[in-house]
């Protein structure tokens, strides 16, 4: 095995939406630091059944409402 071809692994601590922590194993980061979740399984619709819109009226959304009285039919 070819020496210094693997990540540098260390300890993280993971801060959950509920406030939650625990420590892990990761290459995120250094050593000690903490990551705050925005979503996670707690809060995330796929496992807690219920819908969320993540971004309303994107870009085609805009599109569709500044040409809806567009006619382009001769």
């Amino acid at each position: 095995m070819k020496a210094d071809t693997h990540p540098d692994y260390h300890m993280i601590t993971v801060k959950m939406t509920d406030g939650t922590e625990f420590q892990t194993r990761s290459t995120w980061g250094s050593e000690g630091d903490t990551m705050t979740l925005e979503i996670d399984p707690t809060s995330h619709p796929a496992w807690t059944g219920g819908t969320r819109q993540v971004n309303e009226g994107g870009r085609v959304a805009a599109f569709n409402k500044r040409f809806a009285g567009l006619n382009l039919k001769k």
